[in-house]
């Protein structure tokens, strides 16, 4: 498909557990940006979370706009009509559509999912699953350079192409979020028509195969990835790739895989910030 815009674990007592998520979800998404941005390498290695049940469920139709936050109380959330394609196809919809500073939480994206969520500039996502990832979970499509977006908690799953496609310009910080199943975790965009130097950060997630690749960047624009504290699940034989460099353009072309692995400039990690069981 086309790249266009498109060890062990332990197992904390509840009352910490509890306590941590209310925390975390009581967070601004500044206060995510600033406190999340990276684990110290080699930090220990928490029990996956479970996945939520919902609360309710609710059929989309047309596009919801978001502005400020907006606070789905886990209730399930799928498209119908024109929002009802769960394909690969080029140029649907999503279900929500996110103003620049819009934060969106505590929301489950069943199947159909259409393209999942847009944000227009910056934004959090905040305790969101995708339980059938449609064309992507999500889009960030910022113009301004010092966009950030944040995905905090939440997790997605039978994601066949792309679970994040970053198509805008600034900084995309991925923090204690699960994957399964998926073909890359966030790709920046290989041949958009207009292209920017975006700048990525893997924190805290944890990754079950099968999967193809975690990050996807170019170098020719000055992309740079950076992972820490990267727990992956069922890939013994390593086949899950960390982090992949491309030449990217702007002619809509399929963009060249240039090499993949830690290089100290553009994929930025080490052997230690990596964990398999």
């Amino acid at each position: 498909m086309s790249e266009r815009a498109h060890t062990h674990r332990r197992r904390p007592g509840k009352r910490r557990m509890a306590a941590a998520l209310t925390a975390a979800l009581g967070l601004t998404g500044a206060a995510l940006a600033t406190n999340m941005m990276l684990q110290p390498a080699g930090a220990a290695t928490a029990a996956v979370p479970a996945w939520p049940s919902a609360t309710g469920t609710q059929a989309v139709s047309k596009t919801i706009e978001v502005s400020g936050t907006y606070d789905g109380s886990l209730k399930r959330f799928y498209g119908s009509g024109d929002l009802g394609g769960d394909g690969q196809d080029e140029g649907q919809d999503p279900i929500f559509k996110l103003a620049d500073g819009a934060t969106l939480k505590n929301v489950i994206l069943g199947s159909p999912a259409a393209d999942g969520v847009h944000c227009s500039g910056s934004c959090t996502i905040q305790n969101v699953w995708w339980e059938d990832v449609g064309e992507d979970a999500a889009s960030f499509k910022g113009t301004s350079t010092s966009s950030v977006y944040t995905v905090y908690g939440g997790g997605a799953r039978k994601a066949s192409d792309k679970v994040f496609q970053f198509n805008g310009a600034g900084k995309l910080v991925v923090t204690k979020f699960q994957v399964s199943d998926f073909g890359k975790l966030v790709r920046s965009c290989g041949n958009c028509s207009k292209q920017y130097k975006r700048e990525i950060t893997v924190n805290d997630v944890d990754v079950t195969a099968p999967g193809k690749s975690l990050v996807g960047i170019n170098t020719n624009y000055g992309d740079t990835a950076a992972l820490r504290s990267v727990r992956i699940h069922g890939d013994s034989s390593k086949k899950i790739k960390p982090c992949v460099r491309y030449t990217g353009n702007n002619t809509g072309a399929e963009p060249k895989e240039t090499g993949s692995g830690p290089d100290g400039t553009y994929c930025r990690y080490a052997a230690s910030d990596l964990s398999y069981d």
